[in-house]
């Protein structure tokens, strides 16, 4: 299994970006989906969450209204759509595929996740 994440780089604050993570090696459409972020010295921590139909999201509470998780089960891609970021959004960002198939509720333990992709280093600049 493979994830293969890109976007981020250099924003300003108040701008967009948009992380993709391309799955290959498992069906993508039988697993919850998040997107995590982590900080040098910090640990790992969810942002953003996804069912694996898509009905369901979930997100951390500082994002809440600036960021959007989306899915495309036929490109195998998941998506995290930044808007009105701010600096301390700055982080690596990486995508993960939930241990277990169609599970109907969202963990956010880093724990529960088996596949991480290579991460993405998104700064935002003032």
């Amino acid at each position: 299994v493979q994830l293969q994440a890109s976007g981020g780089g250099l924003v300003q604050a108040g701008g967009s970006s948009r992380l993709s993570c391309v799955v290959s090696g498992r069906t993508l459409s039988n697993y919850n989906m998040g997107w995590f972020r982590q900080t040098p010295g910090q640990e790992r921590e969810f942002v953003a969450l996804i069912t694996w139909g898509g009905s369901s999201t979930l997100y951390e509470d500082s994002v809440k209204g600036r960021f959007t998780i989306s899915r495309d089960n036929a490109k195998k891609t998941v998506y995290l759509e930044m808007n009105s970021l701010k600096r301390e959004d700055t982080a690596v960002y990486y995508c993960a595929i939930d241990k277990s198939p169609k599970r109907f509720r969202l963990r956010t333990a880093v724990d529960y996740y088996a596949y991480w992709g290579q991460g993405t280093q998104v700064t935002v600049s003032s």
